[in-house]
């Protein structure tokens, strides 16, 4: 019941209209921006707690991101809420067309643990931009940091207009039972399966952000170099706990062994021979994730890495080969920081096999052949492409971010995130100073002349 009663407060202070100017909007981003500044060392404290993050990397990762979507937001806010003119059919003149975005009305956001703060507060910057007034349910696997994030909303804003709700499953469950306009969710395939039948009960525009299998390709004419390098740094941030980190490498044969050994030379770099001790290095989430991580240990032989301690949720960066094709680790998201490593002589059985596999949300890519690019794109599906890089293809607020099939669907960031939390609403205002009588019955027009006259008519 009192889930029931704030949801319908929030519907209830919607409903009065003060959301939808843009200079409210642009005063709570202002506000947003300002309380993220003042709980920073409360937020990095509990980043550190729950997930072993460094102060670089939750300002690299987390907090600078969201920040970006503010500062883009405000820039642009003004541009996205204007309206957007549209030509007319000679059929309806004299007339005006045109498309005013408007906000979907209350949304609820839920929260994923891995990046707790960023997958959070970035989808409600768009919300807030777009005019909605807002739920935010954090993911309790991350508890201090939602708490953290529970007490920045509640200290600045009202209640009736964005509150969060912490709890359990069953929390979201009985969020889920309730009446939104608009439900974003980030996380995995299997609870958006449940987020998805939840919304269909009331016909809610759904956008889902989920995981899945990201490849990585490396080519023969790869630089074998710097895509072990960036492979490495995309695998092993947030201790391999990255929806678009690359799950698994297909590396031409004839370059896997300098590729592997440059694997091994950058993480040794990046951090140190005990990575144990290194201050970059995360840890495992909680002992379930732990458990199973490890146990993909036995799913083929460990090149690299495999040190773990269950006490301190520690597994180290690991990299393993020779694996069987129906081992768990090729089939399950590995979601941590385990990287399996298979060889490859013919590129189109690769493409083969990623083509049957769920859709990723995102696919890898090393090569500087243009062909073999183009070829690549246009024959596996997924959500992003990033060629001779990760994760850089969420960077920014210019690209949409999103899914596609068992990934996910809906995309945002920047324009896209605005566009995600608004209904685009077409609008005709017609003049009154003439109405052609040839539209209504009884029909003056021979068939003929009616073609005719409609395929001029309805140019727009």
């Amino acid at each position: 019941m009192q889930l029931t009663a704030t949801v319908r407060h929030v519907h209830k202070f919607f409903a009065t209209g003060v959301t939808r100017p843009p200079a409210f909007r642009r005063e709570q981003l202002q506000k947003l921006s300002a309380a993220l500044q003042q709980h920073e060392p409360v937020i990095l404290a509990a980043l550190h707690s729950d997930l072993g993050k460094s102060t670089y990397q939750s300002l690299s990762s987390e907090l600078g991101l969201v920040r970006a979507e503010i500062n883009h937001a405000l820039r642009h806010l003004s541009s996205w809420t204007a309206p957007s003119k549209r030509s007319t059919p000679w059929l309806v003149a004299p007339a005006r067309g045109w498309v005013q975005a408007e906000p979907f009305g209350v949304t609820l956001i839920l929260g994923p643990w891995n990046y707790p703060v960023q997958l959070l507060l970035s989808p409600l910057v768009s919300a807030i931009a777009a005019g909605n007034a807002v739920v935010l349910k954090p993911s309790e696997i991350a508890p201090r940091t939602a708490e953290a994030l529970a007490d920045l909303v509640a200290k600045t804003f009202s209640p009736e207009y964005i509150t969060a709700v912490n709890g359990g499953p069953e929390v979201a469950e009985a969020l889920l039972q309730e009446k939104f306009d608009k439900i974003f969710f980030t996380g995995s395939a299997r609870v958006g399966h449940v987020v998805m039948a939840a919304a269909a009960r009331h016909l809610t525009p759904l956008t889902l952000e989920l995981g899945g299998k990201c490849p990585a390709i490396v080519c023969a004419d790869a630089k074998v170099e710097l895509a072990a390098r960036r492979i490495a740094w995309g695998k092993f941030l947030g201790a391999g706990q990255t929806c678009v980190a690359p799950d698994h490498v297909h590396v031409h044969r004839s370059v896997s062994e300098p590729f592997l050994q440059t694997l091994i030379k950058a993480l040794l770099e990046f951090y140190g021979a005990n990575p144990r001790r290194s201050a970059d290095y995360g840890r495992i989430v909680n002992r379930k994730h732990f458990d199973r991580l490890v146990s993909y240990l036995g799913d083929g032989k460990v090149f690299h890495g495999g040190d773990h301690d269950a006490e301190e949720l520690y597994l180290a960066p690991t990299i393993i080969t020779d694996i069987r094709p129906d081992a768990p680790v090729i089939q399950e998201e590995i979601f941590g920081p385990v990287l399996p490593v298979l060889e490859f002589d013919d590129l189109a059985e690769t493409i083969t096999q990623l083509q049957t596999a769920p859709t990723p949300l995102a696919l890898y890519l090393f090569t500087e052949n243009r062909d073999t690019e183009q070829k690549i794109i246009s024959e596996i599906r997924s959500g992003g492409v990033c060629v001779n890089d990760v994760i850089s293809q969420m960077v920014g607020t210019s690209l949409p971010f999103g899914g596609l099939g068992e990934s996910g669907f809906g995309s945002y960031h920047g324009r896209a995130g605005f566009d995600a939390f608004s209904h685009q609403r077409s609008i005709l205002r017609r003049g009154t100073w003439l109405d052609l009588p040839f539209r209504y019955p009884p029909a003056r027009l021979s068939i003929p002349t009616l073609k005719g006259a409609l395929r001029f008519l309805l140019r727009g």
